[in-house]
């Protein structure tokens, strides 16, 4: 196994050009998420969730070249959030429509999570899927999603991802 390998380190000299918002407007819904850098250079992932419209989510992604993680065995993610539930997402294929999901509750103080590969579940919109967990071999995209099934507004800041 390798040490670390960064996937995103969030400063003020970098571009947000890679991260997307993909919010509930593509299924009807009004939700409304951003992503933008604090005056601190940290990534800050907030908005409003509604449940108007069959809507219900805000999800930001970071999308990449496709990379083997097959000599790592976990994602390390430093974050503070608003004691909000979130979900950690990633995808091993550009083309893959699943996703496979790991849930998390935010802190009001930076924490580092840590979050195996074997406890990230493969998921299709909302749907368990009946197949193995993420098995670590390649990675073309993470992202983090709130939709806890309630309106709210929500704050999370990244400070990095990585794998370990």
């Amino acid at each position: 196994m390798s040490d670390v390998l960064m996937i995103y380190q969030f400063s003020k000299e970098k571009k947000l050009s890679n991260w997307h918002i993909v919010n509930d407007e593509v299924m009807g819904g009004v939700s409304m998420g951003l992503v933008q850098l604090n005056k601190e250079g940290k990534g800050v992932f907030s908005g409003h969730v509604s449940l108007e419209h069959n809507g219900g989510f805000c999800l930001v992604r970071y999308d990449m070249d496709r990379i083997d993680v097959s000599k790592f065995s976990s994602f390390e993610i430093r974050l503070k959030g608003d004691g909000k539930k979130y979900q950690f997402r990633c995808k091993s294929g550009e083309h893959q429509r699943h996703s496979y999901i790991y849930h998390f509750t935010s802190s009001k103080e930076w924490k580092t999570i840590t979050i195996p590969f074997s406890k990230m579940e493969p998921f299709f919109r909302g749907d368990a899927l009946k197949m193995p967990n993420y098995h670590g071999d390649f990675l073309t995209q993470i992202g983090i999603l709130i939709g806890n099934n309630k309106e709210e507004d929500f704050n999370l800041e990244l400070d990095y991802i990585q794998l370990k």
